[in-house]
């Protein structure tokens, strides 16, 4: 894998904070996956004094935020615990599906091998869904969590038969265009690859307050990936 240059994803800067665009397909931290980088490597070549804020998983595109400085963190993270941190991720989901501010309140519990499941003994996780945009078979969702459970908007959108497109740890099949475009032929003794080869998830917005306390939001556009497959999407 070609990795990305850090001050190529950087989409805002100021003397605290760096928040960058994170790419698919890279560890916000160390994973147990041998000879492999992560993103906090880049970002410490950049300045290494740089720490993650939050994390995304591998998978997930978008806003992440590193701090510059001791305080920084510490002024962030008690927002994240105090759910001051407004995020907004974009996914897509298999379905036709109508939501208006949607809540979903139900506990998660992971298991020992990392996978989040729906258990009234776990802890509480909410999460709102909005519908953005409806496909002949799929739905463009706004999500935007209010806890920070591990794998919660993908747990919550499951049970809503809402299932991301490309995640299949949560039962969302891969979508091939062949599934959208009527007598698509694929050449002879090739296969088809799927539209996206990750789970649709995409965090587009992120607010919390700077140092100062004013007020930033931050978006990050939708990589290669994610754009190609909205616009086939509303091609079809």
């Amino acid at each position: 894998m070609k990795y990305p240059v850090f001050k190529d994803l950087i989409i805002f800067e100021n003397e605290d904070y760096v928040v960058v665009n994170k790419p698919p397909f890279l560890s916000t931290l160390e994973d147990r996956t041998p000879n492999t980088t992560n993103l906090l490597k880049i970002a410490r070549q950049y300045n290494p004094d740089l720490q993650a804020c939050h994390r995304l998983d591998k998978d997930t595109s978008g806003c992440l935020v590193f701090a510059k400085n001791p305080e920084a963190y510490r002024h962030l993270s008690m927002q994240f615990e105090h759910r001051q941190v407004y995020k907004v991720y974009h996914a897509v989901v298999w379905g036709v599906h109508k939501f208006e501010d949607e809540l979903v309140s139900r506990a998660i519990l992971p298991n020992a091998k990392g996978v989040a499941h729906l258990n009234p003994k776990g802890k509480p996780a909410d999460t709102y869904f909005t519908t953005l945009e409806n496909y002949s078979r799929h739905t463009l969702v706004e999500c935007v969590p209010v806890t920070g459970r591990l794998h919660q908007i993908r747990v919550h959108l499951a049970y809503l038969g809402a299932n991301i497109v490309g995640d299949e740890l949560y039962g969302g099949e891969n979508l091939y265009l062949s599934n959208l475009k009527r007598g698509y032929n694929l050449k002879k003794d090739t296969e088809e690859l799927p539209l996206i080869k990750r789970f649709a998830l995409h965090s587009f917005n992120i607010g919390f307050t700077l140092m100062n306390e004013e007020p930033v939001k931050i978006e990050a556009p939708y990589p290669k990936d994610f754009a190609v497959l909205v616009k086939q999407l509303r091609a079809h």
